[in-house]
């Protein structure tokens, strides 16, 4: 049982220091939400997050994200045909957002993953800036292959 509760003040603490890092002000509710993504493995719908909160405020939770994005907690993800979908920034996305990872959708599950590549390319376009550049990758998820 002891284990049980260091790993959970564990947890609170790092969700706590994410919030503290990023001049966020701490609430129960914040550190709910931000629970709630962290558990997940993949991206997350916020009909998702709404399900697993059960009773809260609307506004609430559409401001609490909207402060997660601008402060660099979390990444929207928008893949073709798809709601958007939210999951948890690399510790990297404190002022704005630094995403070298793709974004796979499995077709056979429909979930969305945040991968890691050793090496994400640099595009240069004469001509033109680029101020975001996202890729997009589609298949089969290690779950659905096994």
């Amino acid at each position: 049982m002891l284990q049980k509760r260091n790993f959970f003040c564990n947890f609170v603490a790092e969700m706590i220091e994410i919030l503290k890092s990023r001049n966020i002000r701490i609430t129960d509710f914040r550190l709910v939400v931000l629970d709630i993504l962290a558990r997940h493995k993949t991206a997350i719908s916020m009909e998702q997050i709404e399900e697993e909160l059960g009773d809260f405020d609307r506004i609430t939770l559409y401001r609490t994200i909207k402060t997660f994005i601008e402060k660099g907690v979390v990444h929207e993800i928008l893949m073709p045909g798809n709601v958007k979908k939210l999951a948890l920034c690399d510790d990297g996305c404190q002022d704005e957002h630094h995403h070298e990872h793709l974004h796979f959708q499995c077709n056979s599950c429909n979930e969305i993953y945040c991968v890691d590549i050793p090496r994400f390319p640099k595009v240069n376009l004469p001509g033109f800036k680029i101020d975001r550049m996202e890729i997009q990758a589609f298949g089969t998820c290690q779950q659905c292959l096994s």
